[in-house]
């Protein structure tokens, strides 16, 4: 048998050393959810990211006054808002055990504050990037006109997020559902008829019209394209992550999150499974973590290799999740 020569034992070498990164990672990121939990439930955020704690937070409790307010709308109630303060918070806490729920909630904090943050430092329109202004311009009525729906999605969710609302509408149907099973638990034995009201809400439930699903949509129509929308100064950190989701075949939540400075690994694997370059991958680094360099001879490493790394590393979060 020959040996092997140096360039496949550089390549399984990166390869190695990103494995044992991804790792790490993955510990990180099984911890999160009960961590999250945790901050939640204590009133003193001084020692932590206060800003994201209390999207979170807010989000979760905007989605208890949401069914409060269906309920009181539905019972005949005259003052929905006292009736809804009055219950959001103990409501809102019970929300804020399900890892589903600020799992979810917890990845739309960290990707708008991303967004906000490259829109201050390289200039990245969180609303507005070249790609979606580009396809707003096509001459393709369709395309246009689902880009211009996306484009208004995207601007509520910047302004929800600087409000730290989260409407039920943009809710996965998965969480949605969570949410519902979680309030007619809490509320039925005080409210009876409150089944009836989460029945109309799951009947105006529309996932297809939420933002996640639009700018995923607006994905699917680039095609052979669909690789612009990997580059973050292109695309923008919202269409960027949606199509990380997308090439990583990983949960929105784990591609927002690979975007933080201890996930590194995950984020290269994911574009470098994805086909882009390594020049391609250091290209975006420059903007999301310049201060991070890729390890010597990343180049070396196989795009099907770092989709095996992502395949294990998803095996394992859903063991543990």
């Amino acid at each position: 048998m020959s040996a092997e020569t140096p360039s496949a034992t550089l390549a399984e070498s990166v390869e190695s050393s990103l494995r044992d990164e991804l790792a790490q990672g993955d510990i990180s990121l099984a911890t999160t959810r009960p961590i999250l939990r945790h901050l939640l439930a204590h009133a003193d955020l001084d020692l932590f990211n206060d800003e994201v704690i209390a999207k979170v937070r807010g989000m979760v409790t905007h989605l208890a006054r949401q069914v409060l307010f269906a309920l009181a709308k539905s019972d005949g109630i005259t003052d929905r808002g006292s009736f809804a303060d009055e219950r959001q918070n103990a409501l809102a806490a019970g929300l804020m055990e399900s890892a589903p729920v600020i799992g979810f909630a917890h990845a739309l904090a960290v990707e708008a504050l991303t967004a906000e943050r490259l829109s201050i430092r390289s200039g990245i329109d969180a609303v507005l990037s070249p790609l979606l202004q580009e396809l707003v311009a096509s001459p393709e009525g369709g395309e246009a006109r689902e880009a211009m729906r996306a484009l208004s999605a995207q601007a509520r969710f910047m302004q929800q997020q600087r409000r730290m609302e989260l409407p039920l509408g943009e809710l996965p149907a998965g969480v949605f559902e969570t949410v519902c099973a979680h309030c007619e638990a809490a509320l039925v034995a005080e409210f009876p008829r409150v089944g009836h009201t989460l029945t109309a809400l799951r009947e105006e439930h529309a996932e297809s019209n939420s933002r996640i699903t639009r700018l995923t949509g607006l994905i699917h129509q680039l095609a052979d394209k669909a690789h612009r929308a990997l580059s973050v100064d292109h695309a923008g950190v919202s269409m960027f992550v949606t199509a990380l989701e997308m090439a990583g075949e990983q949960s929105r939540e784990v591609a927002v999150l690979s975007l933080s400075e201890n996930q590194c690994a995950r984020l290269a694997l994911t574009l470098r499974a994805a086909g882009l370059s390594a020049a391609q991958v250091e290209e975006q680094f420059l903007f999301l973590h310049p201060d991070i360099t890729l390890p010597e001879g990343f180049d070396t490493l196989r795009a099907d290799r770092a989709s095996a790394a992502l395949a294990d590393s998803a095996a394992l979060l859903e063991r543990v999740s």
